[in-house]
């Protein structure tokens, strides 16, 4: 023995021998390095193992490893081992650590995990009535035990189906009752490896009616009611209410409110002289109570004492005369090619208009088209002649008056228009020419 080991420790002996990994085929071991090694130094390690119900020991490596780790393979699942390392000394001489423990060769349990899924991570609100079927994946190697309980309380089996897979497990009630609200508890396990969860359901419904509806007050055309929460919520919080009155002339109910959240509200611009009824209605997710709280009292808006005149004022008189706004322009016009004469006139009533040629009435007369639109007047003479020319007179006629207006019109002959131009032109150049 080395002289610097204590006394009561082996020379040479591997320490901290600990099993690292265990599979159905394998196991791995793990040791440190002896803390005493002689002067002849260490040559390395033999791992050996026994079969429970064999007194032989199987060395797993041939040959020496210096490594502290080392793979036993080729095992047969359920086989029970004892397991031991020898360290070989230089000398040739051995130190043993075993380990303390049977290894038992079986796959290893991993720990069940419940996935729950989004939606179910808070409070999951069912209507009444409604079918519930949650179906629940649990990932695990093995299939796990799967059990569920409500409020730390068995499940009733007369409502509640359970149905359990390997990788899922399904809860379903085919028609859900406020009594079913509560804490469900999901538990998977699998040896000592446990996982679970808790999902919160809310069953609700529609809440009933508010209570104690009543008339706080009533002023002029003003109503203030009053009421209380209902009784039962629908198992839910109320969001509002909604509040209506009724003319009792017509007995047609009309919201006033929707989703106020005191228990009072003012009602006002009441029609005096009318007769009202009031009712309100509670609401929750659910939507309006199936009844309303009727006010017991119908409210008279009494009306004013004062009678009311209206102001009368004087009718405004739109009538006037005849006048024209714009009258019609001197022009010549060209033989052959047909022309118009415009002007603009206003009155109320509406004046009647008259065309004539040098004081003589413009009557059927197919040369002529006369057109009234808007108090806009034109007279169209179509393709006039040299004998069309004159004075041409529009006159308006209504009951206040009368008004008329004149223009020329002069007719020349093409030819005659064509050499007057053509006159004026060479006269222009003239000038033009000695100017330069």
């Amino acid at each position: 023995m080395d002289p610097e080991t204590p006394k009561g420790v082996a020379d040479g002996e591997p320490t901290d021998l600990t099993v690292e990994d265990v599979t159905s085929t394998s196991v791995t071991l793990n040791w440190n390095s002896p803390k005493h090694i002689g002067t002849s130094g260490l040559a390395g390690y033999i791992v050996e193992y026994c079969k429970e119900g064999t007194q032989t020991w199987v060395a797993a490596n041939k040959e020496l490893t210096t490594k502290n780790v080392l793979l036993i393979k080729d095992l047969t699942e359920g086989d029970k081992l004892q397991v031991r390392v020898k360290a070989v000394h230089g000398s040739g001489g051995t130190a043993i650590a075993t380990f303390p423990d049977t290894i038992v060769i079986k796959q290893p349990i991993v720990r069940p995990k419940i996935r729950l899924p989004r939606n179910l991570r808070d409070t999951y609100i069912r209507k009444v009535g409604q079918k519930l079927n949650l179906s629940i994946p649990v990932h695990c190697n093995a299939k796990p035990s799967i059990s569920w309980s409500k409020d730390d309380q068995p499940l009733p089996s007369d409502r509640v189906n359970i149905c359990n897979s390997a990788t899922d497990t399904i809860l379903f009630i085919r028609k859900l009752e406020r009594k079913d609200s509560g804490k469900y508890k999901l538990v998977a396990q699998v040896d000592t490896a446990v996982d679970e969860a808790v999902i919160g359901i809310q069953v609700v419904e529609k809440p009933g009616p508010p209570q104690n509806l009543k008339l706080a007050s009533v002023w002029g055309s003003n109503v203030t009611l009053e009421w209380q929460p209902p009784r039962d919520d629908g198992n839910a919080e109320i969001s509002g209410y909604t509040i209506q009155k009724s003319d009792k002339k017509t007995g047609e109910w009309f919201t006033v409110m929707e989703k106020s959240r005191a228990t009072t509200y003012t009602i006002s611009n009441l029609v005096m002289g009318n007769h009202y009824n009031f009712r309100v209605f509670s609401e929750n997710l659910c939507g309006l109570s199936e009844t309303a709280a009727l006010c017991k009292d119908t409210v008279y808006v009494p009306k004013m004492g004062r009678a009311y005149n209206p102001p009368v004022y004087k009718e405004k008189d739109f009538t006037e005369p005849p006048k024209f706004t714009q009258p019609p322009v001197d022009k010549t016009a060209t033989v052959g090619y047909t022309t118009k004469l415009f002007c603009s006139v206003r009155g109320n009533p509406r004046p009647k208009i008259i065309w004539l040629k040098n004081k003589a009435l413009i009557d059927e007369n197919p040369k002529f088209r006369i057109l009234t639109n808007e108090g806009i007047c034109t007279l169209e003479i179509r393709k006039p002649g040299t004998f069309d020319g004159g004075v041409y007179t529009c006159k308006a006629v209504n009951a206040l008056g009368e008004a008329a207006v004149d223009c020329k019109l002069d007719v020349k002959d093409a030819f005659f228009v064509s050499f007057v131009t053509s006159k004026d032109a060479l006269q222009l150049l003239r000038v033009k020419s000695a100017d330069i």
